[in-house]
Formats: structure tokens, C-alpha cells, sequence
């Protein structure tokens, strides 16, 4: 039954993608990211259909020895003369399971191996090898390996993307109840991506994913009934589905502390994205650790915290962090002995977990009066780890490291008193610790916050600050790491990679991705849209964006109104929206368009407005200086020719516009003309 060149083809096309990997490698800064590459669509396609064609064979050949089976069965019950159905049942289940077994049992142990392989890889390399395996176990039909190899195809990891091949095979997976794959249709249909644009059925398929136990779903239902997205805004409704994720999500943050995803902007850094602080360049990495090993101790703490935890896009590494934290120890940094601590109570390949060693860390950097060995202290006494229960010592050691403004700390506090652990409880004071400790954005905190503005205990319910509260926790799931390989890609010049990644974020109602993608968009560089849909859908993310509180959003919103871009031209809501963005955020550019807007008479005209719109302007941000001195140079030079042709020549001249005669650009010849005398009177002054 097994088809042998499926497996050989299979084979190539994952060697190709592993050379290309190590062709990429002459690249040092590329050794660091996700380098993407290249695979031919053809061999995709090929791929694909084989797979399909395959699990096709395997039902015909299934169902044509079910049939021999019944008939030899039955041939043989005519001859016995018995005519017992029930024998005739159990004897065709057993020839069916009996190899299929043995062939689910296979690829269950290498999409395992996959897996494992795909965990403790660090290079894309390793990462490909993971793919040999999870392609080998779609071969044989797992669901899981399945999806994951649909995934490659659809996020274009490996510069492997094919939506249309990840399409055909998320539909026979929604057949066989992957509520994965209805979660990829339903954003493929959201967006109209190698699909019909189509909302309602978007619906339709997070509904059932919802239901099959997609997160993901869950979250981009809650967004929807909160948003009054192509449904009736409830949000009650939003509530019980961001309750779900984020009950999930606080499962896996009291296992291991969750650290929020760099989320890099791509409208702020358009030009040269390689300047970005969230994530670190290469060359100030390799500066960094040369200051590290010249014995700069705030360095090493540095950069053993970032490789502790897997931040500024550099790979989580034990072993590094360790040596940096044991340099800076050395050296005699208190927040170095803390996070040595912390990483023997946790445990750890570099480190092994170990009580005891944690303790001395911890004692030593307390002893120094270090809030985090303080709080680590607590956490021993707290637990009894390798000292007894002892909630009155954990209570001191917390509450001095909450003075010290540790949130960690100001969250265990408020867990005690919210849970009744070792005092009596209350409220006032849990709620009071959970809030400043969400201020610093502990996740717990915030989690424990969002309970008790749901359930109303300790404060007056609000399901609006509850579903805000857990849309924040629910935001720092796995599923957030797509923020870095969207970010890698848009960098490397996969735009159609970058874009799927960002629009999918967008719709869990991720505010950073709903402008990024609409940014992608509105450059027109992607392929996977037709440039007619392109900038409606970036009008339609840019307004769920400035409804989420991002200034630059609205802007923009008021841009393609005045332009009519995606839209029809409409200076009114034009103007509207510049002046929410001007009034609520006080954004300078906003300022200035609704300025000139009021100077040429677009929706409303108010030369005395434009002229108190364009100092503020420039009093709020100091770019706006040069454009607003010549704005207002123009104003005032157009004004006083007003008055002068008015008062002289008002019958003669009355006929006369010059939008007419100098054409539509007029204002910028008026400009040009004013620094050109400027120059000039500059010129003779200092000739």
C-alpha cells in the first residue's frame, strides 16, 4: 500500500530546502534570524497532489477490500450455513484496523519525532529536519503532521508558501474535524486569501473551530462580539470567550513566567527597519558581548537576562545565560545571584533543578537587599522548597520586595490575600496589590484583576474593564511569537509571508498587527490580494486599529477619506477624524492637515483656526517647525495679497482664481517663491 516515490519525493523536496538553508549560512546576520528559503511552487504543487492523491487511493483501496472482505465473509457464512451478522461485523472491523493501525501507530511516533526535533532545535536547519519527519508522518495520514505541513504551506515558513496547496489540504483536514483547519479557512475567508471573500462563513468556521477547542477561535470570537465585528456586539458573549483563552493562558504562566513578544511597528520605521530597538542588530549583539567579556557587569546581566528568556529576537540559551549571570556574581552583581536563583528553583538544562542551590543565591543577593533574591526567598518559604511551609516568612520577605517596587512580588502579595494563604482574606488589599503590580504588566496580575471585575468580587463588576483585562492576558499567547517571524520575514522581503502572519494577528485583534498589516497592504508589494481589494481591507484595519487607540490609525483613516483612497472622497469625515486625532492624542500631522484643510476651504473654511492649529502643530512636536514656518508664510503672504487685491481692485479683479490661472499647485509656487527671496535677502546679507 505504501507508495515509495511519494516518500523519495517527499524527501528531495526537504533536502532542497535544507541546502538552501545552509547556502543562506555565508550571511551572519542571517545565521541569527529565520532565513527563509526557497522552494519551487511546481515541487510544492507536486507534493501536495501527492499527498492528496494518496489519502484518495488509501479510501478506494479501503473500501475495495471492505468489499472483497464481505464478499469472502459472506461466501464462506452461505457455505457454514450460518448467517450471523454480528460475526460478519467484528471479522470486516478487524480487516480494516489491522493495518491501519500499524500505519497510524508509524506516523504517530515520527510526527513525535518531528516534534521533539522542532523543540530543542536553535537552527533552520534542524528546523527543516523537524519537517522531514512531519512530512514522512502526513504521508501516512496524521492529522497533526497534516496540519503542520499545511501551516508551512500557508505562513510560508522555509519560503515554502503555497495558499493555494495549503488550502486543499486544510479542507480535507476540516472534513475529517481539525478545528485547526477550520480556524485557517475562517481567516482565509475573513480576508478573501485564495478564497471568496466571505464574512459569514468566516463566521461559520470559527464557530466550529470555537467549538472543536481552538484558542485561536475562541480569541477572534471574543474580538468580533466585543468589536461589533459581523455580529451584534455583546459583551457578555466576549467575556465568555476571552475567559476560556485566558484561563488557558494563566495555566501555562504559573508553570513558567510568560514574556511578551517584541512587537515591532513597521509604520514608525519604514525606511530602515534595521535601526529598530526591539530587536537586537547583530553587530550591537557581537559589540555587547565584547563589552561582556572586557568585564562590563551591567552587560552581562543584560545579556543574560535576554538570552534567559528568549528576547530582542535572540534564541532562549541556559547555557549563556548562565555563563553571563555567573561573570556578573563574580563580580559581585546582586541581580545576577538572584537570576542564578531563579534558574535552579526553576530548573533547567544549564542549570538542574536544586533547592538548595537556589537558596543561597537567593540569600546572597538578599542580603544585598535585592528585591528579586527577596521575592525568591518568599517563594521557597512560600511553597516549602527545600525548607518548610512557612507563610509568615514568605509574607516579610514579599512584602519587602514589594516596597521595593518588584511586581512579581506585588502580585504575590495580592494572590495571598485574594486566596486567603497564610492571612485572612481581602480583597481591598488583593485588588490593591494586583493593580499595582498590573501597572508594571505582571500577566497574573492582571489575570486575578480581570476575575474579580467579572465576578464582581471586591469591586463593582464591569464586564468591559473584565474583557479588556483578559484580551491582555489572552495577547500573550504562543501564538504571539508570529509578531518575530512576520517581522523576519517583512525584513528579508517576504511580504506575502509577513502579511498572512500579520492578518491573522490582526484578527485575534492584535492593534500592532491590525496597523502592520494595513501598512503592507497599502504599499501594494503583497501578491496574495488583488490590488482593487487592497486598500478597502488596509481602510477597514486602519479603522479597527484607531478604534483600539493608535493615533497614527486615525490619521490615516482621515487620509484615504480626503484622498479617497479605498473609499469615496468625503472631506467631512476627513475632517472628523483629524480632529479626534488632533483633540485625543494631540497628534502634530493631524493638526496640520486639519489646519490646511480649514485654510483652503475643504469642508469648512477658518483662516484664524488654520492659524492656531498650525502653532500647535509645531508647539506639540518639534518636526512640524520647518513645514509650519512655511505653511504659515504662505497663509500670511496669500492673506495679505487677499486684502490688498480686495481693497483696490475688487471689481476688476473679481473675476480672477487662481486655482485657475496658476493651476492647482499654485500654493507650492507661492512657496517656492518665498524661499527663493529668503535665499536671496540671505545671500546679500552675509555677501
Amino acid at each position: 500500500m505504501k507508495l515509495l516515490s511519494l516518500l523519495i519525493e517527499i524527501l528531495i523536496i526537504l533536502g532542497v530546502i535544507i541546502k538552501n538553508i545552509e547556502a543562506e549560512k555565508h550571511s551572519k546576520k542571517q545565521k541569527e534570524r529565520n532565513v527563509t528559503t526557497q522552494v519551487s511552487v511546481n515541487e510544492l504543487k507536486q507534493f501536495l497532489s501527492h499527498v492528496m492523491e494518496r489519502r484518495k487511493l488509501i479510501k478506494v483501496i479501503y473500501q475495495r477490500e471492505n468489499a472483497l472482505g464481505k464478499k469472502k465473509i459472506q461466501r464462506k457464512l452461505r457455505i457454514k450455513g450460518i448467517q450471523n451478522k454480528d460475526i460478519s461485523k467484528r471479522n470486516t472491523n478487524h480487516l480494516r484496523k489491522q493495518p491501519k493501525q500499524n500505519f497510524t501507530d508509524e506516523g504517530d511516533q515520527l510526527f513525535k519525532m518531528g516534534i521533539k526535533i522542532l523543540q530543542q532545535s536553535k537552527s533552520q536547519k534542524q528546523k527543516a529536519q523537524a519537517y522531514i519527519f512531519f512530512a514522512k508522518a502526513a504521508d501516512m495520514g496524521n492529522m497533526k503532521a497534516m496540519e503542520k505541513m499545511a501551516d508551512a504551506l500557508l505562513f510560508g515558513n522555509f519560503g515554502m508558501q503555497n495558499i493555494t496547496a495549503a488550502i486543499q489540504l486544510y479542507e480535507s483536514l476540516a472534513k475529517e474535524g481539525s478545528y485547526k483547519a477550520q480556524n485557517a479557512l475562517g481567516f482565509l475567508s475573513s480576508y478573501g486569501i485564495g478564497m471568496e471573500y466571505n464574512q459569514a462563513k468566516a463566521l461559520i468556521y470559527y464557530t466550529f473551530g470555537s467549538a472543536g477547542g481552538s484558542m485561536m477561535s475562541q480569541m477572534i470570537l471574543g474580538y468580533r462580539y466585543l468589536s461589533g465585528i459581523n455580529v451584534l456586539q455583546n459583551c457578555e458573549v466576549a467575556l465568555n470567550h476571552y475567559k476560556k483563552v485566558a484561563d488557558y493562558i494563566a495555566d501555562k504562566l504559573e508553570k513558567s513566567e510568560g514574556i511578551p513578544v517584541e512587537k515591532v511597528r513597521l509604520t514608525e520605521r519604514p525606511e530602515n527597519l534595521s535601526s529598530n530597538s526591539e530587536i537586537l542588530d547583530w553587530d550591537i549583539y557581537q559589540y555587547y558581548k565584547f563589552l561582556a567579556e572586557r568585564g562590563d557587569v551591567q552587560i552581562q546581566v543584560s545579556l543574560g537576562q535576554l538570552h534567559l528568556i528568549g528576547r530582542k529576537g535572540l534564541d532562549q540559551d541556559y547555557y549563556k545565560a548562565l555563563y553571563y549571570f555567573l561573570k556578573a556574581a563574580k563580580a559581585g552583581s546582586a541581580n545576577a545571584m538572584a537570576f542564578i536563583g531563579k534558574m535552579y528553583l526553576e530548573g533547567n538544562a544549564a542549570a538542574p533543578q536544586n533547592n538548595a542551590t537556589a537558596f543561597k543565591y537567593f540569600s546572597m543577593a538578599a542580603s544585598k537587599g535585592n528585591a528579586i533574591g527577596l521575592h525568591g526567598l518568599g517563594l521557597l518559604y512560600f511553597y516549602g522548597k527545600g525548607v518548610p511551609v512557612n507563610y509568615a516568612e514568605a509574607l516579610k520577605y514579599f512584602q519587602k520586595a514589594a516596597e521595593k517596587g518588584w511586581p512579581n512580588a506585588q502580585f504575590q502579595l495580592g494572590f495571598m490575600y485574594y486566596s486567603g494563604s497564610g492571612v485572612w482574606k481581602d480583597y481591598k488589599l488583593a485588588f490593591k496589590y494586583f493593580y499595582l503590580a498590573s501597572q508594571s504588566g505582571q500577566p497574573l496580575a492582571i489575570y486575578y484583576l480581570a476575575e474579580m471585575y467579572a465576578t464582581g468580587t471586591g469591586v463593582l463588576r464591569s464586564c468591559r474593564t473584565a474583557v479588556e483585562l483578559y484580551k491582555g492576558v489572552c495577547e500573550l499567547g504562543h501564538w504571539a511569537e508570529k509578531f518575530l517571524t512576520a517581522y523576519f520575514a517583512y525584513k528579508d522581503g517576504d511580504i506575502d509571508s509577513s502579511l498572512v502572519q500579520y492578518a491573522l494577528l490582526a484578527e485575534m485583534g492584535y492593534e500592532v498587527a491590525q496597523s502592520n498589516s494595513a501598512f503592507i497592504l497599502e504599499s501594494k508589494k503583497a501578491k496574495i490580494l488583488e490590488k482593487e481589494k487592497m486598500y478597502p481591507m488596509a481602510l477597514l484595519l486602519w479603522n479597527r486599529a484607531a478604534i483600539q487607540g493608535n493615533a497614527f490609525a486615525r490619521v490615516k483613516i482621515g487620509d484615504y477619506h480626503y484622498y479617497g483612497y479605498g473609499t469615496k472622497k468625503d472631506y467631512q469625515t476627513a475632517a472628523t477624524h483629524y480632529s479626534i486625532a488632533a483633540d485625543k492624542y494631540h497628534s502634530a500631522q493631524a493638526m496640520f492637515n486639519l489646519a490646511y484643510m480649514y485654510e483652503h476651504g475643504l469642508g469648512i473654511a477658518d483662516i484664524h483656526l488654520a492659524r492656531r492649529l498650525y502653532d500647535m502643530a509645531a508647539q506639540t512636536s518639534p518636526d512640524a517647525h520647518i513645514p509650519v514656518f512655511f505653511a504659515l508664510m504662505k497663509l500670511e503672504t496669500m492673506h495679505l495679497l487677499q486684502d490688498i487685491l480686495f481693497f483696490n481692485f475688487t471689481m476688476r479683479w473679481k473675476w480672477m482664481k487662481l486655482d485657475n490661472t496658476l493651476g492647482p499647485y499654485w500654493d507650492l509656487l507661492v512657496i517656492g517663491l518665498i524661499v527663493a527671496v529668503l535665499v536671496f535677502l540671505l545671500r546679500n546679507r552675509y555677501g
